[in-house]
């Protein structure tokens, strides 16, 4: 029985993916790339790897509980192979799944273990911040989810508005977009693999993020109102701040593939571990009509 009570930093995370791929051969489990701080990025495949639904988390520090909801998904996924569980199981050979359950490998060690996690970066983050379980970005300050290449400039614009002119615990997206490697590893991975959608999880507010500009597919909007029909979440637009610059902003300005963000949980961030097995019986509905869709 594998463990998810417990915060997934990356020790904690190398144990269950260790675990997963010692109980189930068919998960394959690669590296995309490394963090900031040479953190390894974990990709897990599970079932037809020629047509794949993409699955991230871990974008934030704070937003741990995203990591924890993919790791396990992984494992009902392998399960339901194993054991031809139907309809996952059908579902899983005709399309599989991609599951990158921590973009953010720094971000989410600095959040759960402190400044002494950033390394190098250690002086940096303690200068910019008081209290780092409010850790958001990765170890250098940039905010993995605003330094994607689409609305960058207009983005950066409201940062500067903002005051955010530097490394910060969020909301800094860099220099030049694509500028950190733990975003230009997502990049690299959706140039690799053939995807028909993808799906990026943070926190919190039970919402779902469905739209980017002109070439949104229609088929967001679909899957925005299955995906709130079986969960009870919400079908919104995210504040002004928190539009462009995202993965989900990317994939569809980009790559003109449908793209959602799904905020799990309710509360205040980070939200605390107690919070997730109940909040997983509700994720794990998105994660299925996500995969069976």
């Amino acid at each position: 029985m594998i463990n998810y009570n417990t915060l997934p930093d990356y020790a904690a995370r190398k144990v269950i993916i260790n675990e997963l791929c010692k109980c189930f051969k068919s998960i394959r489990h690669y590296f995309v790339g490394e963090s900031i701080c040479k953190r390894e990025i974990d990709v897990l495949q599970i079932g037809n790897t020629k047509n794949t639904v993409l699955f991230c988390g871990g974008f934030h520090g704070m937003e741990y509980l995203t990591v924890l909801a993919l790791l396990k998904y992984a494992e009902e996924c392998a399960l339901a192979l194993k054991n031809e569980d139907e309809p996952l199981s059908n579902a899983l050979k005709i399309r599989g799944v991609t599951i990158v359950p921590c973009v953010n490998p720094d971000g989410v060690e600095i959040a759960i273990n402190g400044s002494c996690a950033a390394l190098n970066f250690k002086e940096l983050v303690e200068k910019v911040c008081t209290n780092t379980k409010y850790w958001q970005a990765n170890a250098a300050g940039v905010d993995i989810n605003h330094n994607f290449d689409a609305g960058w400039c207009e983005l950066r614009q409201k940062e500067i508005e903002l005051g955010i002119n530097g490394p910060s615990p969020t909301r800094f997206g860099g220099k030049t977009p694509h500028s950190e490697p733990e975003t230009k590893a997502l990049v690299k991975l959706c140039g690799s693999i053939n995807f028909e959608r993808a799906i990026a999880f943070h926190s919190q507010g039970r919402e779902i993020y469905f739209s980017y500009g002109e070439h949104t597919p229609r088929l967001c909007s679909v899957l925005a109102q299955r995906f709130a029909d079986v969960s009870g979440y919400k079908a919104a637009q995210p504040e002004d701040i928190a539009t462009g610059g995202g993965f989900k902003d990317w994939v569809i300005d980009k790559l003109h593939k449908p793209a959602l963000t799904v905020e799990i949980g309710l509360g205040k961030n980070p939200l605390p571990l107690s919070d997730f097995e109940n909040e997983y019986k509700i994720v794990r509905k998105i994660l299925t009509e996500a995969t069976l869709l």
